[in-house]
């Protein structure tokens, strides 16, 4: 998880198609304009330049308000958008591009893939059915089986918004509707994920489970109403009917804190309120738990209870006072 927001600062592709008042300069074999269309079309090796951002296409068309204003550049059949600044390569790919000259939005729609490349190297990709990108706020949104990629860390969401400052670095993503979080073995599930740049965290909303592998191959399953991870102090927080599986434990309650072991993996759980760990056939209820992975033990404090299932499983043999 902590890999994952580190990598979220390398999606710079949010600045990568920036439209300011500057010139707009098109290129093509062949050009036309419709007056009762109100539109100039082009076709033939269309190039088109705008700041830094290049478009190619077969063919585009570029809408004409009423005052002779230059609206909407939209290009066909699957136009390739890029941006190249020192070291990094930004590159977008759809069926059809729209380049809004007033609104200053871009947006793609069509089986769309937005790259970020270091030197020849693809970093981060970003798939889905539509993405937009808003100039002037810094918000791109993603719709649509929306998959984002960087190095091992792996996202998928029905929606996604990214949120950027003026130097664009990242300040804000928002994963919507069946989101997941992936990183090699160990994946977090909820409807909803937020990240925040400038407290470090990542917080889940709903329907959430996290799933992690441990050192020794067993695994952590934590399942609640609300999760978040600090980045910073590398501690998990989760609230709403808790519950956690690891090996033959099952523990419940209200409010649980996980801390780290020395491999930055969860290694202790401080239960609070009024909670309880199951061990086989024994379970212990109490106010506070505390319950460790490596070496597995627990302690339960405040107005302990046990209960033993099944003593004496049915048969006659059951024990009595000898009275």
């Amino acid at each position: 998880m902590k890999k994952f927001l580190i990598g979220l600062g390398a999606l710079l592709l949010l600045t990568g198609i920036y439209v300011e008042a500057s010139d707009l300069i098109i290129e093509s074999k062949n050009q036309n304009y419709a007056e009762q269309d109100n539109k100039i079309k082009f076709s033939g090796d269309v190039k088109v330049t705008i700041d830094d951002m290049k478009v190619v296409g077969d063919s585009a068309d570029v809408n004409i308000t009423k005052d002779q204003q230059l609206d909407t550049a939209t290009f066909y059949d699957k136009p390739y958008a890029f941006e190249i600044k020192k070291s990094k390569k930004r590159e977008v790919k759809a069926n059809i591009l729209k380049v809004s000259l007033i609104n200053k939005t871009v947006r793609a729609e069509g089986d769309t893939q937005s790259i970020v490349f270091e030197g020849k190297t693809p970093v981060v990709v970003i798939n889905a059915d539509v993405q937009e990108y808003n100039t002037k706020t810094g918000v791109m949104t993603a719709n649509g089986a929306v998959t984002m990629l960087y190095k091992d860390i792996e996202t998928f969401s029905n929606n996604a918004e990214i949120t950027t400052d003026k130097n664009g670095d990242i300040k804000r993503l928002v994963l919507i509707g069946n989101a997941r979080v992936k990183q090699e073995k160990n994946e977090s599930i909820a409807d909803k994920f937020v990240y925040e740049a400038s407290s470090g965290n990542i917080t889940a909303y709903n329907n959430t489970t996290s799933n992690v592998i441990m050192d020794d191959g067993k695994k952590l399953t934590l399942k609640s109403n609300y999760q978040e991870y600090n980045q910073k102090r590398n501690i998990f927080n989760a609230s709403g009917n808790v519950r956690i599986w690891y090996d033959d434990y099952y523990a419940a309650g209200p409010k649980v804190t996980l801390y780290p072991g020395a491999n930055s993996k969860p290694n202790e759980a401080y239960f609070i309120g009024r909670s309880s760990i199951t061990e086989g056939v024994r379970t212990i209820y109490a106010d506070r738990i505390k319950m460790t992975m490596k070496p597995k033990t627990f302690d339960a404090q405040g107005n302990t209870r046990t209960v033993i299932k099944n003593i004496g499983s049915g048969s006659d043999d059951n024990m009595t006072l000898g009275l």
